[in-house]
């Protein structure tokens, strides 16, 4: 057998697999060939999307199942031992696997992380691979790990037997916490972005160590009512009859699992901290979800029923962890066991992108002063001096702004899909009322056909509250806009919410990232798989701060008079999903209401004046337009895209000779114009940036051209004329000549993609010349059929 002219995949299957199974590794319960562990990145171009490369090992070696403990890279037999060992290390980083092997199959190279080798990097033998019991004992060894703690580590997954099992984030989350947990640490921070299963984590965190017997009570905190119940029906469903949730402030001590509202068993009078009924060392566990909302803080009710089971391990999760004077999360758990961001969610594939939509307006940006004696349209005189944007809708309101923002939106899902759902966030419940009224006479054939079309979902009025449930549910169509002032914060997802409206001033980083966390869950049943954020308060510019971690696919800002939809994103194209959470209830608040801590707005108290002033007849206007983009690898883009396009290109050709050599020489077009693209190339973008200027529209081959080498494009009807004055056609005759000037007009038409693809003689107007067989057959066979197309594709762009 010649060894070098064997594959990678030979090579796996003849020398890799058979020595690991010599070593006693099982194949069907510790071996994993070619495991695909992200999604792969959502690439968001225009109305298109594309996924990138899932990363995929070629083997993950695990103890047991979900417990991975080693990474091996296969080469071909062309490549030395050692090739592949960065990126085995890579995987080994993300996949927290400590042991790495590379081999080409001659042996194997093993890097061992632990330090616990006297070599980090040894040579082994195809017959030397360390058995599973080897590995493990000095995974135990690194790790801590004694005889004492070895059956709560190695307590099995919960497995329902439907094939469900953990993203590779949460077997690290959850192995990491179990171990802490079994060898004493009494105290652990999970940080996960909004979207990626922080409930199945604690749940399996929660399982393997009540099923073990390291833990025999335990406690699930929330500040929802809706986030217990759906922790209980849901993803802690197995506990079955072990499991209650605490109700009507009564203790039943029978139980094992207990689910409670930190509100139902604690309050501001003695008699109201039920869980003092329990004995400080009932609760060996107490898992606290979302735990940034109260557990933070040294005085906050959570806080004091910690303190009073401080005996039990406690877990925090959280998507958005507080560090300010007041509140610290790290304070209280310490640094982090484990963070997965919203950055890395986006990046393998997990979690949705986003779009920006940036519009500004000129009076938020130079401020407003009135005139001297002027008043407000109910007769208020305002008071003398600037109002800023910290004032607009809270101090002061302006009519025609409110107005403007309404027209923005209704134009566009006019543009996008007018029954996307969409919320509406503003500063308080007299604002959300006036964007609904504005919104509602915007669109009044659409109000007509239903009047839920737009409602007002805030805590004063039961009649949107009550919708909430409707808005949620994706198979419900109305209502379609929402608006509110607080519907951000609890775990309440709106699955097919595809556009968040910001008119809200938004100071907080942990509620601008819970605002993003409500879009990025993805939907592939409902066409989610990136969602819009339309920013009037300047709230995006927290996208700059340091402490954010996940930026936008864009960020457009529209001028006076322009769409408000950015210009690669055609008409009814659906964006995807956002949604929104809610306020948590103060104390003594009914747990699980609504709640805002907003002026309503409009009262006045005796004797004062008015808490706002409203003016109409202000002229209102558009001040500023930018367009920003994120590059292939998720890094904004701060040149202009003409510079960074002309940039990217010349790395790959540095001359337009280059260029037209691998244009030419491609067997594909289409091939070409993908392969730029996934470098970054925003092809819709440039494809319109030109055609403003031809006034048609280019061909991509003209765009770069253009762009990157700065010869003067030509439309695709110019160069289709070009081949029709050269007499191109008269090597053909009958039926071929027909079909390769039918395909001449498809390419002005639509471009040089349709006319590389064989289905398109299935379309008119090829179907009424004959069938695609008849039609191949005109020029002899399929070969001769295609080296026609290589050849009218050499005439079109002959003239470069």
């Amino acid at each position: 057998m010649n060894k070098k002219a064997l594959s990678e995949r030979d090579i796996c299957t003849k020398f890799i697999t058979p020595a690991l199974q010599r070593a006693g590794w099982d194949i069907q319960s510790q071996i994993r060939e070619e495991y695909g562990f992200t999604a792969g990145r959502i690439i968001v171009r225009g109305r298109m999307h594309t996924r990138g490369k899932q990363r995929r090992a070629d083997y993950v070696l695990s103890y047991q199942k979900n417990q991975p403990i080693a990474v091996i890279e296969a080469k071909d037999n062309n490549h030395s031992l050692g090739d592949g060992m960065q990126q085995a290390l890579a995987y080994s980083d993300v996949l927290d696997t400590p042991f790495v092997f590379t081999s080409n199959g001659d042996g194997f190279l093993f890097h061992d992380r632990t330090g616990l080798a006297e070599k980090t990097e040894t040579q082994l033998s195809l017959d030397e691979f360390p058995s599973p019991a080897t590995l493990w004992a000095r995974y135990c060894q690194w790790k801590g790990i004694g005889h004492q703690e070895q059956p709560v580590v190695e307590q099995p997954y919960y497995d329902d037997g439907s094939g469900r099992t953990p993203r590779y984030y949460q077997q690290v989350a959850i192995n990491r916490a179990v171990e802490a947990v079994a060898k004493g640490r009494d105290r652990l921070l999970l940080v996960m972005a909004t979207g990626t299963g922080k409930t199945y984590t604690a749940f399996q965190i929660i399982w393997r160590l009540w099923k073990s017997g390291q833990k025999k009570r335990i406690l699930f905190l929330a500040d929802r009512n809706i986030l217990v119940d759906q922790t209980k029906n849901n993803d802690f469903k197995p506990f079955g009859q072990a499991m209650t949730k605490v109700t009507n402030r009564t203790v039943d001590k029978s139980y094992e699992i207990y689910l409670a509202l930190y509100q139902a068993v604690s309050g501001n009078e003695e008699e109201k901290n039920i869980y003092k009924q329990f004995s400080p060392d009932f609760f060996d566990l107490i898992v606290i979800d979302e735990c940034h909302r109260g557990s933070a803080a040294e005085d906050s009710a959570w806080r004091e029923i910690l303190e009073y089971f401080s005996a039990a391990a406690h877990v925090g999760l959280t998507a958005t962890p507080k560090e300010t004077k007041e509140v610290s999360n790290i304070d209280y758990f310490g640094q982090p066991l484990y963070t997965y961001s919203l950055k890395q969610g986006i990046e393998d594939g997990f979690l949705a992108p986003y779009k920006v939509i940036r519009i500004d307006f000129d009076i938020d940006l130079k401020g407003w002063r009135p005139s001297k004696g002027q008043v407000d349209k109910y007769g208020n005189l305002i008071e003398d001096r600037i109002y800023n944007q910290r004032d607009i809708d809270k101090n002061i309101i302006f009519d025609e702004r409110t107005q403007l923002v309404a027209l923005k939106i209704t134009e566009y899902l006019q543009r996008t899909g007018e029954y996307q759902k969409t919320i509406v966030f503003c500063e308080n419940i007299d604002h959300a009322e006036r964007m609904r009224q504005a919104l509602v006479n915007l669109n009044p054939d659409k109000v007509a056909e239903n009047r839920k079309y737009v409602m007002r979902i805030t805590g004063d009025e039961d009649e949107g509250k009550a919708e909430l449930d409707n808005f949620i549910d994706p198979e419900s169509r109305y209502p379609v806009i929402a608006t509110t002032s607080k519907l951000m914060t609890t775990g309440v997802d709106a699955k097919t919410c595809k556009l968040i409206v910001l008119d809200q001033r938004i100071q907080s980083m942990t509620e601008f990232k819970q605002i993003i966390g409500r879009g990025t869950r993805i939907d592939e049943d409902y066409n989610k798989h990136w969602f819009t954020i339309m920013d009037f308060k300047k709230a995006t510019e927290l996208f700059a701060d340091p402490a954010f971690d996940g930026d936008p696919v864009q960020v457009y800002k529209p001028d006076l008079g322009e769409s408000p939809v950015p210009e690669d994103d055609p008409q009814d194209q659906p964006y995807g999903e956002g949604g929104g959470e809610l306020e948590p209830p103060e104390q003594g608040e009914e747990p699980g209401e609504w709640h805002t801590d907003d002026d309503t707005g409009g009262d006045e108290e005796e004797g004062e004046g008015p808490k706002r002033y409203e003016v109409a007849g202000t002229q209102i206007d558009v001040a500023a337009e930018r367009v920003q983009y994120l590059d292939a690898s998720g890094k904004l883009i701060t040149e202009s895209l003409t510079d960074y396009t002309r940039k990217k290109v010349r790395e790959q050709y540095a001359t337009l000779k280059d260029f037209l050599r691998h244009w030419n020489d491609a067997e594909r077009k289409q091939a070409v114009i993908e392969e730029l693209a996934e470098q970054g190339v925003f092809w819709e973008d440039l494809i319109d940036k030109v055609a403003k200027k031809l006034g048609e529209e280019p061909d991509p081959f003209d765009v770069i051209c253009h762009i990157v080498y700065d010869r003067p494009p030509l439309t695709r009807k110019e160069r289709a004329e070009q081949v029709r004055k050269r007499d191109y056609f008269a090597h053909y005759q009958g039926q071929a000549r027909e079909v390769l000037n039918a395909l001449l007009e498809k390419y002005t038409d639509v471009g040089i993609t349709s006319v590389e693809d064989p289905k398109v003689l299935n379309l008119a107007p090829f179907s009424q010349l004959g069938t695609p067989m008849e039609l191949v057959s005109a020029f002899g066979d399929m070969q001769h059929y295609q080296q026609a197309i290589r050849d009218l594709e050499s005439e079109l762009y002959d003239s470069a």
